[in-house]
């Protein structure tokens, strides 16, 4: 509320704007557009696989190491006929149900063609489950 106190008997207009009202409606206004908006959630939306209850089966393990020379060692046995004989050792585990995982263990100094030869043999037989392991050595 406003009040004009003067001293002396002026005759002038008061020339006060009163904005009390104002303020009020304004208020009214934002408390109702306050409980108008919907509210918003903020949850995305999962598709998550139906629970079984049987445990899925472990896979077997296969470990390819590479030795800095490019000689690949398959679970402990070395693979001296190369890539061919890589490829029949992959054919003959890619039609496993489930399919094994890959262990692949480089040597630090190992020419990136060799290692990449064993991962062109994994893609050429399907093999999805494929992993570096030990890899916290190359860490310098």
């Amino acid at each position: 509320m406003s009040m004009n106190v003067s001293s002396g008997g002026s005759d002038e207009p008061m020339c006060d704007v009163n904005t009390t009202p104002l303020i009020d409606v304004m208020l009214v206004l934002l408390v109702m557009l306050i409980v108008t908006l919907p509210v918003q959630n903020h949850a995305t939306k999962l598709d998550m696989p139906i629970p079984t209850t049987t445990p899925p089966q472990p896979s077997e393990r296969i470990v390819i190491e590479i030795d800095s020379d490019g000689l690949v060692v398959w679970n402990g046995v070395p693979v001296t006929g190369g890539v061919p004989e890589l490829d029949q050792l992959f054919a003959r585990e890619e039609n496993k149900d489930p399919l094994p995982e890959i262990h692949l263990r480089p040597a630090r100094r190992v020419k990136y063609d060799f290692v990449a030869n064993v991962l062109a043999s994994a893609q050429r037989h399907n093999m999805t489950k494929l992993g570096f392991a030990n890899v916290s050595e190359f860490a310098d």
